[in-house]
């Protein structure tokens, strides 16, 4: 081995092991990544209503959305679109005491549709706060817009 590879396989292990040694995500934290997973699938399954059921009655966002008028834009979504497809990046995730949190992440959105190309695809970014209700966590707030527009 030359000097060259012998760093390079050096600095590999290093970071693999330091990779490795991040902290294990909390309890909440591992629950959390689940809520999304599920609102990934039910989303690309456009199964609307399970999606409405993981947003708290009580639902409000800075828009004036309440909970009705989110169902109302995944209902107009699901029928605009043929097929959908999600590529989720949490940046982020903020337990407060096991029973609130804040999610903030970037979701690449495509679908295919019926219009001039066939085809739409955009990326946002979300800031949303949930809370846990009994053993669910449930979205009560949120906020998002176009990656590289200001969050609203």
């Amino acid at each position: 081995m030359n000097g060259l590879t012998r760093t390079l396989c050096t600095v590999s292990v290093i970071l693999v092991t330091l990779i490795g040694c991040g902290e294990p995500p909390t309890e909440p934290e591992e629950a959390l990544r689940a809520w999304v997973a599920d609102g990934v699938a039910a989303a690309e399954n456009k199964e609307r209503r399970n999606l409405v059921s993981m947003i708290s009655e009580s639902y409000a966002d800075a828009r004036g959305n309440e909970r009705d008028d989110i169902e109302n834009l995944l209902r107009v979504y699901f029928l605009r679109q043929n097929k959908i497809g999600l590529l989720p990046n949490i940046e982020e995730i903020t337990v407060y005491g096991d029973t609130a949190a804040k999610l903030v992440m970037t979701v690449g959105m495509a679908g295919t549709n019926d219009g001039v190309f066939g085809f739409s695809a955009d990326a946002y970014r979300f800031d949303l706060e949930l809370e846990k209700n009994g053993d669910d966590w449930q979205l009560i707030a949120a906020r998002w817009g176009e990656l590289g527009d200001e969050i609203r």
